[in-house]
C-alpha cells in the first residue's frame, strides 16, 4: 500500500475577480512510497503548498482522490501516524526545546514513563542535545528547523510532511537538516518534502514530482532526471593526441588533456571508442555517464511543457 496515494486531483479556487477561478492543481496523480524521501519541486504558484495542505486534510479536492494509509484525509486516522511540519510555523519562544517536545509529548498522549525518554531520543536524532535547555528565542533559524523535525517525530510516525524546511537557514543549517532528513528516512520513516530549493532536494531525495501551472510535468527519480542521455566523460592520459572519433562510433563533444566527452547511440559504439583509445596507447583511467544537475533538468522540462516559466 502507497502511504501518500493522489489520484486525479483537481483543486479550484473561487474568486471575483475578473479573470475568474484559479485552477491551482490540474489532474494532479502521483504515489509515495515506504522508505523514501519524495520531493516536490516547482515555481512559485505551481500549486505545492495546495498539495500539502490537500494531502493533510486542510482543503479539500474538486476532484480524484487522496488517501494516507488507505484513508481519505477527512478521516482523522489517516493521521495518526503522520508528522507535519508546515512552512512558517511559529512555536511558543518562551519554551526550551526540551519543554517543546515534552509538550508535544503530552499532546499526543506519549505515557508520562516515557516522556522524558522520547525526548532524549528526539534531540539525538536533530542532533540538538546541547540546547535541549536554551530557549526557542535563542535559537538560530536552523536550530528552529531542527527541533521543529523533532515534533515531527514524535509518536513515531510512518510519514513526515515537511513544508520549505530548509527555507532561510543558512548553509551551515541546510546542511545538518539535509543529514537529519537521511537519518529520518534511514530510519525507516518516509519524508515528503515541499521545497523551491532544488540543490537541497537532489541532495536527499530519492524521487521528485515536478508541478508546474498546477499540471504534473514528470514524477522520476533523482538519477535519471540527472543523468545526460547517451553522454560520456572518458577520463584518460590524452595529453597532445589527436583523438579523431569516425561518424560511425559517435559524436566528439569535447576534449581536453585529461579527458574525452563522447556522445554515443548504443554501448557498442562507446566500447568501439575505447579500443581506438587504447589502440593509439591511451590510457584510460575511468568511464563515467554525463550528469547535469537537477536544477538544469528542472528548466528543460519547464521550458519544453510549454509557456512560459513562472518566477
Amino acid at each position: 500500500m502507497h502511504l501518500i496515494d493522489v489520484q486525479t486531483v483537481t483543486k479550484i479556487f473561487r474568486t471575483r475577480l475578473k479573470k475568474g477561478n484559479v485552477v491551482a492543481l490540474d489532474a494532479v496523480s502521483l504515489t509515495v512510497g515506504p522508505g523514501e524521501i519524495f520531493g516536490l519541486l516547482g515555481p512559485n504558484g505551481a500549486g505545492k503548498t495546495t498539495l500539502v495542505k490537500l494531502i493533510m486534510g486542510m482543503l479539500r479536492p474538486n476532484t480524484g482522490v487522496i488517501t494516507i494509509n488507505g484513508l481519505e484525509p477527512e478521516d482523522p486516522r489517516s493521521r495518526q501516524r503522520v508528522g507535519f511540519l508546515g512552512e512558517n510555523y511559529r512555536f511558543p519562544t518562551h519554551l526550551t526545546g526540551g519543554g517543546l517536545l515534552r509538550l508535544t509529548c503530552r499532546l499526543f498522549g506519549v505515557p508520562t514513563s516515557k516522556i522524558n525518554d522520547t525526548t532524549d531520543h528526539l534531540l539525538g536524532i536533530v542532533g540538538m542535545e546541547k540546547w535541549s535547555q536554551t530557549r526557542i528565542a535563542k535559537y538560530s533559524k536552523g536550530m528552529t528547523q531542527r527541533i521543529g523535525l523533532a515534533q515531527s517525530l514524535v509518536g513515531e510516525p510512518e510519514l513526515i510532511i515537511l513544508d520549505e524546511p530548509t527555507d532561510g537557514v543558512d548553509p551551515v543549517g541546510r546542511v545538518e537538516i539535509r543529514e537529519v532528513l537521511k537519518r529520518i528516512r534511514d530510519g525507516g520513516t518516509t519524508v515528503f518534502l515541499n521545497s523551491h530549493l532544488l540543490g537541497e532536494v537532489e541532495a536527499v531525495a530519492d524521487r521528485v514530482a515536478i508541478l508546474k501551472n498546477g499540471r504534473l510535468v514528470r514524477v522520476s527519480s533523482i538519477d535519471e532526471l540527472t543523468h545526460q542521455q547517451d553522454q560520456y566523460r572518458i577520463e584518460a592520459v590524452i595529453g597532445d593526441n589527436q583523438v579523431n572519433i569516425p561518424a560511425e562510433m559517435g559524436k566528439r563533444v569535447s576534449i581536453s588533456s585529461d579527458a574525452l566527452v563522447v556522445e554515443v547511440d548504443t554501448t557498442a559504439q562507446l566500447n568501439d571508442i575505447i579500443d581506438l583509445l587504447r589502440f593509439n596507447k591511451i590510457e584510460i583511467q575511468a568511464i563515467l555517464p554525463q550528469r547535469i544537475s537537477l536544477e538544469q533538468s528542472f528548466m528543460q522540462m519547464l521550458q519544453a511543457s510549454g509557456d512560459e516559466v513562472g518566477s
